[in-house]
């Protein structure tokens, strides 16, 4: 009977519906702090399938061992007033993550840097999941066994009591689904995200408290916290060591930041690494993988049209538009607020339509044909498997006119059996032909230029190596320079030839990415391994032979 006198003391809890109201808020919180932790970690671990199976994985560990702990708690000490303490700390803890949270994964990843030699996306994301995440969401999962505890007074209506609780937790969770998806991320960003929905969350303990006159300590130190931190975290960025940002916010997307250099100004869509866009602030080539692509325009039988799958902010519609001025260009981009800040920071060219919509989507909708089309939407380890696939290529090879080119931006260069890389160039290769294949190469970064044409209408002439032929007998740069009468291209376009690589037909033991089977997101993991082992290395040496000390000086 000591649970029922105990409740019974609180006015509050009297009428069962402020029970109702902590379950329905705190199935809120826990959604929220999910999809505000796919946001918090895609900056740095990317936003692929691997990421959100550890923080789906993460959190509903963090909430069955709360479930576990709170009932055994609820019945050795039936008390209404740990359960909201509890609820308390939880929701301060959601409030300082956007404050603390970036520094903890940044921490993290570089320990794990320079000693984890395999799956640092897996570890790096599942320990930063661990240590910023599991916390708050075991009190949080410790509320149902409480309130079930508290707001069942007899084993008659137990089960209607346990239904009604775990209706207000379901509806609350879909609020705090929807929420933060399409409207507090999209409006106000993940930072203030994470402050609304812990505010929301604090509000319900702080009334508990003030209306029994407890605990005003603790009402008055986490209303303290709140403030200071919804003070200061928006003024922190994901990237708070960069100093010269024209712009940092999101889209229902991505993160987008947009930084402003001496020469160029640049869009990333990561903190750690990647850029997405480019404008050059004087005319010429970018240094970027851009440039080699642009020898799709010189591959192809005619350069009169041209599509680009992830438009972005429209770099290479830009590179086009210089050297192809009469090329009919068009764009599909999936972020409207990448297209936006393509108007204001690197003016795109207004006269080229730019289509909001997914490249695959469009494509199927689409009955236009072109005499090149550019994919570029892949991002780092985040690549659309829908744009991947076999069925994908095929749709792209129905869009090319007679003797178009498509080319593809493969990001990570790391090779091998497995490779992201190969299994593309084979799935491509299943489509186009590896006869009428070529890749490059892109000096000094983890980009690859794969080329593929299509048979062009003379039969006679052109068989299915036209674009080694076009590529080597018959000198890019020659066709180059007769296209676009630059001198700067003709002779880039020749050191490009000189980076082209055959590419292997595919055989038995071959990937092929389709539809039904496409892990790009495990065999990008393998790629990005391969790339940190590589520029981790001297330093993982260093760390073996001089300890911490020495790889603090060598990092400074």
């Amino acid at each position: 009977m000591a649970r029922i006198s105990q409740a019974s003391e609180r006015p509050i809890l009297k009428s069962k519906v402020f029970l109702y109201i902590t379950e329905f808020f705190s199935g809120m919180a826990v959604m929220a702090a999910e999809l505000g932790a796919s946001r918090l970690l895609a900056p740095y671990f990317s936003s692929s399938q691997i990421v959100w199976t550890i923080i789906i994985g993460t959190i509903m560990i963090a909430l069955a061992l709360g479930a576990v702990f709170g009932g055994k708690w609820a019945d050795k000490d039936p008390n209404p007033d740990k359960l909201y303490l509890r609820i308390m700390v939880a929701a301060v803890w959601i409030a300082l993550i956007p404050l603390v949270g970036k520094y903890v994964i940044l921490l993290v990843s570089g320990l794990l840097i320079v000693t984890v030699s395999t799956n640092f996306l897996i570890i790096a994301a599942f320990v930063s999941c661990m240590l910023i995440f599991v916390p708050p969401l075991f009190l949080l999962g410790t509320v149902t066994a409480g309130l079930n505890k508290f707001a069942t007074t007899s084993l008659e209506d137990n089960a209607s009591v346990v239904g009604r609780l775990s209706a207000c937790n379901t509806i609350g969770s879909i609020l705090g689904t929807f929420l933060p998806t399409f409207v507090t991320i999209p409006a106000v960003g993940t930072f203030v995200s994470f402050l609304i929905f812990s505010g929301v969350l604090l509000a319900i303990p702080l009334v508990y408290f003030i209306s029994i006159k407890a605990k005003r300590v603790a009402c008055a130190i986490s209303a303290v916290i709140f403030v200071a931190t919804s003070l200061a975290s928006p003024l922190t960025g994901f990237a708070f060591w960069e100093t010269n940002l024209a712009y940092e916010g999101e889209s229902i997307y991505n993160y987008l930041q947009v930084k402003n250099l001496s020469d160029r100004t640049i869009l990333s869509t990561n903190v750690l690494f990647g850029v997405q866009s480019v404008t050059m602030k004087a005319p010429g080539l970018t240094g970027m993988y851009y440039d080699t692509a642009l020898a799709a325009p010189a591959l192809a039988d005619k350069a009169e049209s041209a599509l680009i799958l992830g438009m972005g902010t429209g770099t290479y519609a830009r590179q086009l538009r210089q050297y192809y001025p009469d090329m009919q260009i068009t764009g599909v981009e999936i972020d409207q607020k990448i297209t936006e800040l393509a108007g204001e920071y690197f003016d795109e060219p207004a006269d080229i339509p730019v289509s909001t919509y997914d490249g695959r989507a469009w494509l199927a909708a689409s009955h236009d044909t072109y005499d090149v089309i550019m994919v570029d939407a892949y991002q780092d380890i985040t690549i659309p498997f829908q744009m991947s696939s076999a069925e994908f290529f095929r749709m792209v090879k129905e869009h090319l006119n007679p003797g178009g080119v498509m080319v593809v931006n493969m990001n990570m260069t790391a090779d091998g059996a497995g490779s992201i890389n190969e299994a593309l160039s084979d799935t491509i290769a299943s489509v186009f032909d590896a006869r009428n294949m070529l890749t490059a190469d892109v000096p000094n970064t983890t980009n690859r230029e794969l080329f593929a044409k299509v048979q062009g209408e003379d039969k006679a002439t052109k068989g299915a190596s036209d674009i080694k032929r076009d590529a080597k007998a018959i000198p890019l740069r020659t066709v180059t320079y007769m296209r676009t009468g630059s001198e700067e291209l003709k002779w880039y376009m020749d050191e490009v030839a000189a980076r082209f690589q055959d590419v292997d037909a595919p055989d038995d033991d071959s990937t092929i990415l389709t539809d039904d089977c496409a892990p790009v997101e495990v065999l990008g993991m393998r790629a990005i391994d391969a790339i940190i082992a590589n520029e981790a290395g001297p330093y993982r040496q260093i760390l073996t032979e001089e300890g911490i000390g020495g790889l603090l000086r060598a990092v400074r």
